[in-house]
């Protein structure tokens, strides 16, 4: 039997991106400023840096899961799009790219 190899790097920034999407789920409708949720991922990621998190912000962006708006003085903050919203609440399938846990409960 061969070893499972394990993707550390891709369980990270899949994981990362989930926590980034539940983060602006609670903090609609207004969204959040980016050192808000880069201090909510390094709860569950203690290492996670700016630029790690900018990196995600924007693939997520990029998806249209969320808006991110950069202010002239060099700060982000970023809001789900209904997109978004549907895929943190369940009322969408989630495409590969997010570590989206299995709904196990009904309703």
């Amino acid at each position: 039997m061969t070893g499972l190899k394990i993707d550390h790097n891709k369980v990270r920034r899949e994981g990362m991106r989930w926590t980034i999407l539940l983060t602006l789920n609670h903090a609609r409708p207004i969204g959040a400023h980016e050192q808000l949720i880069l201090q909510t991922v390094q709860g569950v990621y203690t290492d996670a840096t700016p630029a790690e998190l900018r990196r995600e912000l924007e693939y997520l962006h990029e998806r249209e899961l969320l808006k991110v708006e950069k202010a002239p003085s060099g700060t982000w903050r970023a809001g789900l799009t209904r997109h978004g919203v549907d895929l943190a609440e369940y009322t969408v399938d989630c495409e590969p790219g997010i570590a989206r846990p299995e709904k196990y409960w009904e309703g």
